[in-house]
């Protein structure tokens, strides 16, 4: 049969839009591409899974009839994020590609255009689908035309005519407009009947058949009701007006003008390579490409996708190694080994980079090295797996490595580094990462080196699937490959790291980052190199204990929680757990559900919940005792590495966008502090055998570092004084001597203290500290009133963002906020409350890795052999020799507190203990 697919444009637009508000895709030209990637990707799914006949993109266009006759109508939205406009000319252009067809009738909005093709369509047989998530559509569904519905989460619904009537207890789906009309609409501010909601109307709309018939008997309705529906007559008939989409749009249907035809794949390259979209225009490209050397009827553009190979197309626009003059060379016996080496014995720059066994560098063994010191000459050295004859090779370019008049330059560097350490490698003289050089250019995008050399070299790399095949169980490894397969793609490498820096170098200076790139940054490298290669040493019988105790616990609660349901059901089962707390137990009257009509069981939602109920809290403990066991307690033994008997953590220098580390595989920045389930992970982390566990974090750094910032002189003299900022913010603001201050009212004023500098609303803090809008207003205005520079220097961080587009750190590290000027104040307060945070949760960051920098230069100085061995953003942990232990601390409170000049004093406070948790 003949398909139909109808898109709703504009609803889709936002719905992508607003999924990546936290974290949109910016490209490099500074686009916000967050809602053109959704749209294309649900058109590209769309058109892959469900093979449609037929296709038309419907917009909205001009005022429509509905604004004539109430003026009302969509005023109360804010203005359309300047994103979104700037998006959708580029869509209308990727669908002129596609050669799928935009509909729109000057007047009319989308779901007129859609409501009239659709039925037009089903007249002729078509079976035609509505792909929108607005519920309104619901009213046009009938025999030959369902709604195509994204599901939250993921996926899509089809709903046909007996899903609708079950979904809203109606006998047609055509009563959906008398739904509406009761209900009215808030994202429409149409206004229905005061009062009356979905269940409500439902009732209604199930008793009388229409609001027509409703109107003409409201002597049958009781009380209040009758006085709500007689007092908004006029409001329900207008709201029936405005929910009812028209089916008699001037617009014909053109079904030859709809049909699915083949792309223009040169314009559709084009776009994709301007907005940088590189791994959806690969698989959306390459399948074409196959098609038209298969010849198929239908493009293989609309087909399932195959997996990239070899012949993964190269952008015309983009030049390749096949297009390129260059000199890379097959290294291959000692003579042209030390020839090489006296060659970059007479440069000052070595662009550098390893081909292994295994991404993870721990465990890693070499395949080969390359290296360059010239754009578009680079050499490659295979190393063979014998580990005597390995050595020896490398032995030969040791002194290379370890001359420190060579700047080395890397991407990712640090893998380098520590797979060279296994070697008895030491990288010295000045670094240049080409990642971090990027990173700190532009935070907020892909710092890949594929991606890299697309936007600024104009050149598509040899990927390494194209090598090894692609990720699985049949993907090869390096080694299984000849010299002769490898040495092109190696070379490559280097030469491109090369022609980036030379690129990124004078960027930096532009971007004023010389000083955090050379004096932070990069000597931070080898730093967490070492950390890396120390790892973690962890208590495993210990761990098994927990274990037994948590499983033992989780036991018993489930028993108690069944007892308390008067029934068993999965616990782990959101549904289930939301039909026991709300559909059977009913703990309160109007439960929260998500738009699929799934109740929310969200810890958010349970935590306001818990004193409803004893099942509450028991239910949130067992989740807690589940995620502790799952994330840490069982995990964490699988994970010790078995030729080092630790845990080996990656620490990641360009994730971020604040400037903070991150780490992973696993995450050990995420172990729970608060709580004494929490507290029984850290006591699992234990030092080297013999030594004993050091732990320094900074007090209060974020408001000290506001402190220096704002130079509030009340907040700056609570720091010189050294008194306890939280009791004494509570003690202005409660209007009482700071010895009578409660842990209570402490405690509200210390997450008033956090909560306020990052620009939480009094709803915000409200919701947090679960107390009324009144008192937490009251927090918010004594606050102020205590540290009223506070609130001055918040809206010139605001006022520089919106002059600069963005903010910095002491170290100017920048904050880019594309939508600090932005009409939408959804948009616009998202990005003020970054220009806030960042400056200070920058600083912070910046200030600890000063710190982590020096503490290392001290233990070389004065031959320290206690290791640092975690950081979590502002605390460093060591595993200290007793021998040590005095000058260790010494060296690092010392170099903590002096690691930036505030004025205000940076305090370091330290413990001991045989783990983790006694030392914090």
């Amino acid at each position: 049969m003949n398909r139909l697919f109808l898109i709703d444009a504009y609803a889709l637009i936002y719905r992508a839009y607003y999924a990546f508000i936290k974290n949109p895709r910016i490209n490099s030209k500074g686009l916000n591409t967050s809602a053109i990637m959704g749209f294309c990707n649900t058109l590209n799914e769309v058109i892959t899974k469900e093979s449609p006949t037929y296709m038309g993109v419907a917009f909205d266009h001009g005022l429509t009839f509905r604004n004539e006759v109430f003026p009302q109508y969509k005023a109360q939205r804010e203005a359309t994020p300047e994103d979104i406009k700037r998006s959708v000319p580029i869509i209308k252009r990727i669908l002129e590609a596609y050669r799928i067809p935009v509909l729109q009738v000057d007047g009319f909005e989308a779901d007129d255009v859609i409501g009239t093709l659709a039925l037009k369509a089903a007249a002729e047989g078509v079976e035609t689908y509505m792909l929108t998530p607005d519920k309104d559509y619901a009213q046009l569904v009938r025999e030959n035309v369902l709604m195509y519905r994204p599901r939250h989460g993921g996926g899509y619904e089809i709903l046909k005519e007996e899903d609708i009537n079950k979904k809203y207890g109606l006998r047609s789906p055509h009563q959906v407009i008398d739904l509406l009309a009761l209900m009215g609409d808030s994202a429409d501010n149409f206004p229905g009947c005061p009062g009356v909601g979905e269940k409500t109307a439902s009732k209604l709309i199930a008793q009388f058949g229409s609001v027509e018939e409703l109107l003409n008997r409201t002597s049958e309705l009781k009380g209040k009701m009758r006085e709500k529906v007689e007092t908004a007559v006029d409001d329900i008939k207008m709201s029936k007006f405005l929910a009812t989409i028209r089916t008699d749009v001037p617009i014909d249907l053109n079904l030859d003008h709809l049909k699915i035809t083949e792309p223009n794949t040169a314009e559709l390259e084009e776009i994709f390579a301007e907005l940088e979209f590189k791994s959806f225009a690969n698989r959306i490209l390459n399948k074409s490409e196959k098609n038209q050397k298969n010849n198929h009827q239908q493009l293989s553009l609309f087909e399932e996708s195959a997996h990239k190979g070899a012949d993964t197309p190269k952008f015309a626009s983009y030049q390749t190694v096949e297009t390129t003059q260059t000199d890379y060379q097959l290294i291959d016996n000692e003579d042209d080994m030390r020839k090489i080496c006296s060659l970059f014995n007479t440069k000052q720059i070595l662009s550098l980079d390893t081909e292994t066994t295994d991404i993870n560098p721990i465990n890693a063994e070499l395949v080969g090295l390359s290296f360059s010191v010239e754009e578009k000459q680079a050499f490659y050295v295979p190393i063979p797996a014998e580990r005597e004859a390995a050595q020896k090779i490398v032995n030969i370019f040791k002194p290379i490595y370890e001359n420190e008049d060579i700047v080395k330059v890397g991407q990712n560097i640090k893998y380098d580094l520590e797979v060279l350490s296994h070697y008895g490698v030491q990288l010295k003289g000045q670094l240049f990462d080409t990642m971090i050089a990027h990173y700190l250019i532009q935070p907020e995008l892909h710092h890949n080196m594929d991606y890299m050399a697309e936007v600024y070299l104009g050149y598509q790399t040899i990927h390494i699937e194209q090598l090894i095949g692609p990720k699985g169980k049949l993907q090869k490894n390096m080694r299984d490959l000849s010299p002769a397969e490898v040495y092109v793609y190696a070379c490559e490498d280097a030469d491109i790291t090369l022609r980036l820096k030379n690129v990124l170098e004078p960027q930096l200076k532009e971007a004023e980052v010389e000083e955090l790139f050379y004096q932070i940054e990069m000597p931070l490298v080898p730093v967490l190199a070492k950390m890396e290669m120390n790892g973690v040493r962890i208590d495993t019988q210990s761990l098994k204990e927990t274990s037994e105790i948590f499983t033992l616990r989780m036991h018993d609660l489930e028993q108690n929680i069944h007892r308390l349901a008067g029934k068993a059901f999965n616990i782990s089962s959101p549904k289930q757990v939301g039909d026991i707390l709300f559909g059977e137990m009913k703990i309160i009257e109007k439960p929260k559900k998500t738009k699929t009509g799934q109740y929310v069981t969200s810890e958010e939602v349970l935590q306001q919940l818990r004193g409803k109920h004893p099942i509450v809290a028991d239910i949130l403990d067992y989740r807690a005792l589940k995620k502790l066991l799952g994330t840490y307690v069982d995990a964490l033994p699988k994970l010790i590495n078995p030729r080092t008997g630790h845990i080996h953590t990656s620490f990641n220098q360009t994730v971020t966008a604040t400037g903070r580390l991150s780490s992973s595989d696993p995450n050990l920045q995420n172990i729970p502090v608060r709580g004494e389930d929490g507290k029984e992970i850290r006591k699992c982390f234990i030092p080297e055998e013999g030594c004993e566990f050091f732990s320094a974090d900074y007090s209060q750094i974020e408001l000290r570092v506001m402190a220096h910032l704002s130079q509030d002189p009340n907040m700056m003299e609570a720091f010189r004084e050294g008194y306890d900022i939280h009791a004494a913010t509570a003690a202005k603001i409660y209007e009482k001597p700071v010895e009578e201050v409660t842990r209570d009212e402490r405690n509200k004023a210390k997450r008033a203290n956090f909560g306020i500098i990052y620009g939480i609303t009094i709803f915000g803090l409200a919701d947090r500290l679960n107390i009324d809008r009144a008192e937490a207003k009251r927090l918010i205005d004594g606050y102020f009133e205590m540290f009223p520079r506070v609130r001055q220097y918040m809206e010139e961080c605001k006022e520089a963002a919106r002059k600069h587009g963005y903010v910095e750190t002491f170290f100017h590290r920048r904050r880019y906020l594309p939508d600090i000027n932005s009409n939408n104040a959804t948009v616009r307060g998202f990005a003020e409350r970054n220009a806030i945070n960042a400056p200070i949760q920058g600083s912070a960051a910046d200030i600890i890795k000063v710190a982590m920098v020096r503490i290392d230069q001290r233990f070389q100085r004065e031959q320290i052999r206690s290791k640092m061995i975690l950081q979590v953003h502002d605390e460093l942990n060591f595993s200290v020799l007793p021998a040590e232990r005095e000058q260790v601390q010494r060296i690092v409170m010392e170099e903590m507190q002096a690691a930036y000049p505030l004025s205000v004093p940076l305090v370091a406070d330290g413990g001991w203990g045989q783990n983790w948790l006694e030392a914090h």
